[in-house]
């Protein structure tokens, strides 16, 4: 095989410990809750329902930024995602596009002695899913089960650039995220339920190819990064190697038999359709404001 550089970015998605949901009352802590009982017209989707901010939210999200050294822009503003997914039980996600909470920051963490830094593209805001859970019925029948109490929970989404050329500095870079937001008490970082997740884009490329993006999606611990990314490097190094093109698509994980396995071709932007939420007004952080959430950022580990 000759020799390749490894790119890697991640995108990280922290639930954020707030006591109630993104847009809506409901208890946001759910975890030991019984299907289905953390819910409202709201997080259900309901026709002609409302969102409000939860205000705590924001702060949790901006306070994260400053702490990655981003800049905080004066305005952010909320975008309806559309995509048809059973999980999403209204059609769309309300997340954030062109104007996010924070962008333009930066994460440092140890490699075999050298500190490497990574550049963090974006943070933003968006409401989590419901929950499928996917099993046979009494009769032998495979059904899949929708959970809506996970729908609306405040979910951050950290988007770093792709500094990364290795599975080893992958899973350090993602142990000192983890390691800041639960010091900064945004989340719990719990793996086990889903707080604290990632999806890997890996590419290789040498001076004479360069290869297409693939993203594996929903990986929930570190040894799965690790992993999952080792298994999606030997994979397309030998898919390069014999010539052939890697198409650029979605994966997945299997713990049990230890590959990727395709799911889908990569979506774009446009496939998408973003436009601004025309239920909620746009956010105008004042330099007093993000002031106020600067000065309770505590000294970082």
């Amino acid at each position: 095989m000759p020799p390749y550089t490894v790119v890697i970015g991640l995108e990280t998605h922290v639930q954020l410990a707030t006591q109630s949901k993104m847009f809506c009352g409901c208890d946001a802590r759910y975890a030991d809750a019984p299907p289905n009982s953390h819910v409202c017209p709201v997080c259900m989707g309901m026709p002609g329902v409302m969102p409000a901010i939860n205000a705590a939210a924001i702060e949790y999200t901006i306070m994260t930024g400053l702490a990655l050294h981003c800049t905080i822009p004066n305005v952010s503003r909320f975008d309806r995602k559309n995509y048809p997914y059973p999980d999403l039980v209204k059609g769309y996600q309300i997340s954030q596009y062109d104007m996010p909470l924070a962008v333009n920051g930066w994460l440092e963490f140890d490699s075999d002695g050298e500190t490497r830094r990574v550049g963090i593209r974006r943070v933003h805001l968006e409401e989590d899913t419901a929950k499928l859970t996917h099993a046979v019925d009494d009769q032998g029948y495979r059904v899949s089960l929708v959970d809506v109490n996970r729908s609306g929970v405040p979910l951050m989404e950290i988007v770093g650039e792709p500094d990364l050329r290795s599975p080893e500095e992958a899973e350090l870079y993602l142990r000192q995220l983890r390691l800041l937001l639960v010091y900064l008490g945004v989340t719990t970082g719990n793996l086990e339920e889903g707080a604290f997740r990632c999806d890997a884009n890996v590419s290789l490329r040498s001076d004479a190819i360069t290869g297409e993006k693939v993203e594996i999606k929903n990986l929930n611990s570190f040894r799965a990064v690790n992993r999952a990314l080792a298994f999606e490097v030997r994979r397309q190094g030998a898919l390069l190697d014999a010539g052939r093109a890697v198409p650029q698509e979605t994966r997945g994980w299997s713990e049990e038999r230890q590959v990727t396995v395709s799911q889908r071709s990569k979506e774009y932007a446009h496939d998408y359709r973003y436009f601004p939420e025309p239920d909620l007004p746009p956010l105008t952080l004042t330099g007093s404001r993000v002031g106020a959430i600067r000065a309770r950022v505590p000294e970082l580990p």
